[in-house]
């Protein structure tokens, strides 16, 4: 029976992928093999020994301590692409929200006093202040082409936009998905002065804190717009205040409110609905959840943050899981404790991603407790699972 704690609600149609017969999921529970989380802050947690694997319903790990899941052998799981429509959507919705100033100008007429006659003749008074622009023919940026990037560009062109990305890493599989009509920027400087409209949908790491300063504000075409529904700090709320206050940004629609930012007329704040549908919610519990059940059952690895991606189909008395440091020699010492016990190897695989490595191997007998310790024990072996 496998244990899973939940740090959040989880999605039924996700928890209805394990089998009550196998699993038993609770919010609090000890000794857990797996904890499934969405948005729970899992930086000062300490988690028992027992714990394998974390699955996070959704895309970021900002809220996961990946070193120190690496260090300890723990596998980290995510659900890319789960969510990306109903991020999509929202993206598309805020660049309709600022180029027309829909936002200011319900909050205009929902203030109106008056008889229907009084409120006629303020709605045409007012209304010019209103008056905003079409989305065709506008060129909209889009930093970072993943599972999400690439659906917000797709999305654009469909409306008649142009579009500009700039994705230094982009996988094979998301070029093939990419309209063929978007345009490479050659840096983000480069996508950030060419464009009326510029989305963000990266990480959060060293490399885009703070990617929008005063400096690259400066480099904008007047009259930009800007959307994050990345992650709080990719954006300086400061330098983009700024910004807004000379005209040079026109409107910044973000899903992270601040004291700042949330009161600035020009500005439209949402609290993190990015992946708040019902359908993201299903998906991602749906993705994680299997993705748990298939490492947990046979150290089977997709969509990790921080082991490589393998699978080995089944064949063999018993299966062998070694997740290690990337050291030369490692396969070789395991392979000697094996085989110094009179287990042969049927079928294996290793894959290294960074600093960390893991090793898959069916053998033809199985592996006792004492073998099992032996391999724990090798220098730079972090964890064994023996299936």
């Amino acid at each position: 029976m496998y244990k899973i704690l939940t740090l959040n609600n989880i999605s039924v149609k996700g928890l209805e992928r394990l089998p009550r017969d196998h699993y038993e999921v609770a919010s609090e529970m000890s000794q857990p093999d797996a904890v499934m989380v969405r948005s729970a802050n899992m930086h000062d947690m300490d988690l028992p020994e027992s714990v394998k694997a974390v699955g996070r319903a959704g895309a970021g790990v900002n809220n996961i301590p990946i070193p120190r899941m690496s260090e300890r052998g723990i596998a980290v799981f995510n659900a890319p692409g789960a969510n990306a429509n109903a991020v999509k959507e929202l993206v598309v919705a805020g660049m309709l929200l600022a180029a027309r100033n829909i936002c200011q100008a319900w909050d205009y007429t929902r203030n109106l006093d008056g008889d229907d006659q009084a409120l006629h003749k303020q709605v045409e008074a007012g209304k010019k202040r209103y008056v905003g622009f079409e989305l065709p023919g506008r060129t909209l940026g889009v930093v970072g082409l993943g599972a999400i990037g690439v659906q917000v560009a797709n999305a654009a062109r469909a409306l008649g936009m142009n579009v500009i990305g700039f994705d230094p890493q982009i996988t094979v599989q998301r070029a093939w998905q990419l309209a063929s009509d978007v345009q490479q920027a050659v840096s983000v400087d480069d996508l950030f002065s060419r464009s009326d409209f510029i989305t963000f949908h990266v990480p959060l790491v060293d490399a885009t804190r703070n990617l929008v300063n005063h400096a690259r504000l400066a480099s904008m075409r007047d009259g930009v717009v800007l959307l994050n529904f990345a992650r709080e700090g990719i954006i300086d709320d400061e330098a983009v205040i700024g910004a807004l206050d000379s005209g040079k940004v026109h409107a910044y629609v973000c899903d992270f409110p601040s004291n700042r930012l949330k009161g600035h007329p020009k500005v439209v704040t949402l609290p993190h609905l990015g992946a708040s549908t019902v359908e993201a919610e299903e998906n991602c519990a749906v993705i994680v959840a299997d993705q748990l059940r298939e490492y947990l059952e046979n150290g089977n690895v997709r969509n990790s943050v921080n082991l490589p991606e393998v699978f080995l189909p089944r064949n063999g008395r018993a299966r062998l899981c070694v997740i290690n440091r990337n050291r030369p020699d490692m396969v070789g010492q395991i392979s000697h404790v094996l085989g110094q016990a009179g287990i042969n190897i049927n079928h294996m695989v290793n894959e290294s991603r960074g600093e960390l490595a893991y090793s898959l191997m069916d053998v033809e007998s199985e592996i006792d407790g004492v073998t099992a310790d032996a391999i724990a024990a090798i220098d730079g072996v972090l964890r064994v699972r023996v299936l």
